[in-house]
């Protein structure tokens, strides 16, 4: 079994690694609204860039010793809620799923990387998503506007309602911590909650905007 010191890092991989495994299973399925191949097969691979990241962190976990069946448990009810309650209607709030959930995601977890060291903080860093696939549903997005401006109010409440989602599950993350994690967050001065806040709605504000959604 790890050292004690290795708790908060197991905490996290074992979040990071249900957050990919689930997100897998949502790409997969959701790639099924995609109006053609061409944009079907794109999600596929979005999809199949998931599992290759859940697979990397189901490594590192085996490599300190624990299943990664164990790290992912107590973090299984909430992610797995907010995707039941975020289903999209159509290939539009697909898209728009993809791009907000993944890059909320992608913020925090870039901030929490900071106050790790050595190859879990690198590993963090490299299973964030690839700019290519944000660039991709954005595109979507605009191009979904442009063929019916009134789209734009629909997918903007669309992302409203994901980020309150996620940021409700992400209260019930925090309650099913086992105190590693949450003490890992509090030694990075960065990571002061308002702080912290405040950086990642003034970038999904600038992400909505390059979409042509109103936060």
């Amino acid at each position: 079994m790890p050292a004690p010191t290795d708790h908060a890092v197991v905490d996290l991989l074992g979040l990071v690694a249900l957050g990919e495994l689930l997100a897998f299973e949502r790409l997969a399925a959701d790639a099924r609204l995609a109006p053609d191949l061409h944009r079907r097969a794109a999600l596929g691979e979005m999809a199949a860039a998931e599992i290759a990241n859940y697979r990397r962190l189901a490594d590192r976990l085996a490599v300190l010793g624990v299943l990664p069946d164990d790290a992912m448990a107590p973090y299984v009810a909430p992610l797995q809620a907010y995707h039941d309650s975020t289903e999209p209607r159509d290939w539009a709030e697909a898209v728009t799923k993809a791009y907000v959930g993944d890059a909320i995601t992608d913020d925090f977890l870039r901030e929490i990387a900071g106050a790790l060291t050595g190859p879990d903080r690198q590993l963090i860093l490299d299973v964030l998503h690839e700019s290519r696939y944000a660039d991709f549903a954005a595109a979507e997005i605009r191009l979904a506007v442009a063929a019916d401006p009134k789209v734009a109010g629909r997918l903007s409440m669309w992302a409203r309602r994901l980020v309150g989602e996620a940021l409700s599950q992400a209260g019930r993350v925090a309650a099913a911590d086992r105190g590693a994690l949450t003490a890992l967050i509090a030694r990075d001065e960065r990571m002061d909650p308002q702080m912290l806040f405040r950086r990642l709605t003034a970038a999904h504000t600038t992400r909505m905007a390059a979409a042509g959604l109103n936060n």
